[in-house]
């Protein structure tokens, strides 16, 4: 038996619905699957969603709802440099001492602070990040900048933070 196709509004009520009791990444293709439309269809209803303000994030392995009681952890921007091939190497620092790396940024001569999404909290994700990566043979943000770029992080608690940064040192990876 088919599925109903969703209209607008129970639609866009039903994405938030599920973004929100997945409380984990989900791909656009299994959002059109679940209602019934194209991909396209999610992608114009996303822009609609953030633009009434709800907090949906695009990464790299699919829409997330960030919800207002995450926002009590402990972040922090962390500078590094380092080469394409130590990217893995230095988000698996990040993850494996139980920080969720939010997003990457540059400062680009001409426009300014760039940010790309990342939201990656375990090896898995940071191995789906770089197959990514690969598959589409994109550039890192970093590659423009020689190496340099900034993470925002998040944690639970400080020390997680210390003891990222302080690996980070010891690999080099850390711009002081």
């Amino acid at each position: 038996m088919k599925q109903k196709k969703l209209v607008a509004g129970e639609r866009r009520e039903a994405i938030i619905r599920w973004l929100v009791e997945e409380n984990n990444p989900i791909t656009g293709s299994e959002l059109a699957k679940r209602a019934s439309v194209s991909r396209q269809v999610i992608v114009q209803d996303m822009s609609i969603l953030k633009a009434k303000g709800e907090p949906i994030f695009a990464t790299a392995q699919g829409y997330l709802y960030l919800n207002q009681e995450e926002s009590v952890k402990v972040q922090q921007l962390i500078a590094v440099k380092h080469s394409p091939q130590q990217t893995v190497e230095e988000l698996y620092i990040f993850v494996d001492c139980g920080l969720k790396v939010l997003n990457v940024s540059i400062e680009h001569p001409i426009y300014g602070e760039l940010t790309g999404a990342m939201h990656v909290t375990n090896r898995q994700e940071v191995d789906t990040f770089y197959q990514n990566l690969q598959q589409t043979k994109a550039s890192l943000l970093s590659e423009l900048t020689d190496g340099i770029h900034l993470h925002l992080v998040e944690s639970n608690q400080q020390e997680q933070i210390n003891q990222a940064m302080k690996k980070l040192d010891q690999k080099g990876f850390l711009l002081k």
